[in-house]
């Protein structure tokens, strides 16, 4: 059966491209083209490099996978986990560190993972007061991608951690459901604790001790201001089908040109029935995204910057201004100087 068809979780557009990212700077590194692992995706590699980019899990395991046929190193989940700072998770690090204990910045990471751009689904469990673990579930049965996305979740993991509370910090065992790689030697290495293969479940496991420890950077302010900004970045509104988000990418990155159906269906190597055919099967159509992009633009124009109305109207694709504010006054139900002047 295709699990692509069935399950909405694999084909909605909610990751961030953080992975994606460093994957494609490895291969750069390495003198790798990479720009054929988006081929047929709706994606392209200028893209993941875009912080309000989300991809759905069906194309980012797919570039995994093909990255990992590239890339020459088999550990490349560890490298790539073991190069994160805090830095590196933006925000969602910033909001951690500044949490008052450890175990507020656990609570925090696992809120808002869709923010780090995990491709596994997380969760605590608490059950053994000996023991906290934080277990990771793939999203579809993968075995082939499977060693790559636990190496770099929990390898990420590790540095963020040592990030908050130092270079002491390490799990008290590390199991892992599937066999051990000929490299099996480097994780515990990186690790410093016990690694378990073939075992039933993903599981890091980590001493209840730490969650009480104060962090050093704890500050109140910045911390309720990082973890609004988070907020913001989470997925809001009804969760959108990856060929909703890739027309809306592509339309606001061509507004001013006013594209039509024809020009993204070409951009997306579509044609025009099939791109309109499943726009249908998503619940959308053409001329409503257009519409809503146009109108979330023009609203961010007028509410932040001076621009001239007509100038605003240009930006979104219109060439004659009365025409933009019938279209505004139609979406909104507000003129766009009524807009311009609301607080």
């Amino acid at each position: 059966m295709n699990r692509d068809a069935v399950d909405p979780r694999l084909t909605t557009a909610s990751i961030a491209t953080n992975i994606l990212s460093g994957l494609c700077l490895m291969a750069e590194e390495h003198g790798i083209a990479c720009e054929h692992w988006f081929a047929g995706l709706r994606l392209a590699r200028a893209q993941v490099d875009d912080a309000s980019v989300r991809v759905s899990y069906r194309q980012a395991s797919r570039v995994v996978q093909r990255a990992l046929r590239d890339l020459p190193d088999a550990d490349v989940g560890l490298r790539l986990g073991r190069q994160q700072t805090i830095g590196n998770f933006g925000l969602l690090g910033l909001a951690m560190m500044t949490a008052r204990t450890f175990g507020d910045a656990v609570a925090i990471g696992l809120q808002y993972t869709p923010v780090s751009g995990s491709l596994m689904d997380l969760e605590l469990d608490a059950s053994d007061p000996r023991t906290l673990a934080l277990v990771a579930s793939p999203r579809a049965p993968e075995d082939a991608i499977l060693p790559f996305l636990c190496e770099e979740l929990f390898a990420s993991t590790l540095m963020l951690c040592r990030g908050l509370v130092g270079p002491a910090f390490r799990p008290l065992r590390l199991e892992l459901a599937y066999p051990a790689p000929a490299y099996a030697s480097e994780y515990e290495t990186l690790f410093e604790c016990e690694v378990r293969f073939d075992m039933p479940r993903n599981r890091e496991l980590v001493d209840p001790a730490w969650l009480s420890r104060r962090l050093p950077a704890y500050n109140p302010v910045s911390a309720q201001q990082a973890l609004a900004l988070c907020r913001a970045q989470m997925p809001r509104g009804p969760a959108s089908d990856e060929i909703v988000v890739a027309v809306r990418q592509l339309l606001r990155a061509r507004l001013h040109e006013n594209p039509g159906l024809g020009d993204i269906a070409a951009e997306l190597h579509l044609t025009e029935r099939t791109l309109r055919r499943q726009l249908v099967a998503a619940g959308s159509g053409f001329r409503r995204l257009h519409d809503e992009v146009r109108s979330e633009r023009a609203r961010e124009l007028l509410r932040g910057s001076d621009l001239p109305i007509a100038q605003v109207g240009a930006s979104v694709g219109f060439r004659d201004a009365r025409e933009f504010r019938r279209a505004f006054k139609r979406w909104t139900g507000r003129t766009p100087s009524a807009m311009r002047l609301m607080p």
